[in-house]
């Protein structure tokens, strides 16, 4: 099976990430897409980052059980912190010797690319798939055939601006997934 592993924080999840997850699934050679919740990356501060079980409950709210090509995995939180991509390829591809993994990323990611530990080791042995990002600055690794750019919606929605703006007590519940929106109401997330 092909899968298709988004990484990220997820912190909190939104519908920029669910057009993202929807388009590859829909539109590429992708037929499961696992979110790989991290639980640290090595190029983001954690201070105002939920526990790792509360983002995977809102990714489980955000999928709802009904839709099987969409998992979570808390894969990330079993291996060693920081969470370095080439780790959790290398873990998942033994673990699942039948799956053919590939890595799904903004194009923004693609630019800092080579600064990823062992970036050289992922780009030959798996494929990327790039969504384009406005004001990227395009990367030379574009031109590598491991590299697929995707042309999914560009939605500038960033979970920082959700965050901000939850602290703020705005009305965000149109840039979240609806289940998600209500727990995040109901657990009173992000409001200190």
């Amino acid at each position: 099976m092909q899968v298709g592993l988004f990484f990220g924080s997820f912190n909190p999840i939104h519908i920029g990430h669910m057009v993202i997850a929807n388009y590859m699934i829909e539109f590429t050679e992708i037929q499961q897409l696992w979110f790989v919740v991290s639980p640290q990356s090595p190029f983001k501060q954690k201070a105002s980052l939920l526990d790792g079980y509360q983002r995977i409950e809102l990714i489980n709210r955000a999928i709802g059980n009904d839709y099987t090509r969409f998992k979570v995995s808390d894969i990330e939180f079993n291996l060693p912190i920081p969470s370095y991509t080439i780790n959790t390829l290398t873990y998942l591809s033994e673990k699942y010797p039948h799956h053919t993994f590939s890595i799904i990323m903004g194009e923004d990611n693609l630019q800092h690319f080579k600064k990823w530990k062992n970036w050289e080791q992922i780009i030959e042995k798996y494929e990327i798939y790039v969504y384009r990002r406005l004001n990227s600055i395009s990367s030379d690794l574009i031109e590598n055939d491991k590299i697929k750019i995707v042309s999914a919606p560009i939605i500038e929605i960033s979970s920082s601006f959700i965050r901000k703006a939850i602290h703020e007590k705005k009305d965000l519940r149109y840039f979240l997934p609806e289940k998600v929106y209500s727990y995040i109401d109901e657990m009173n997330y992000y409001k200190k």
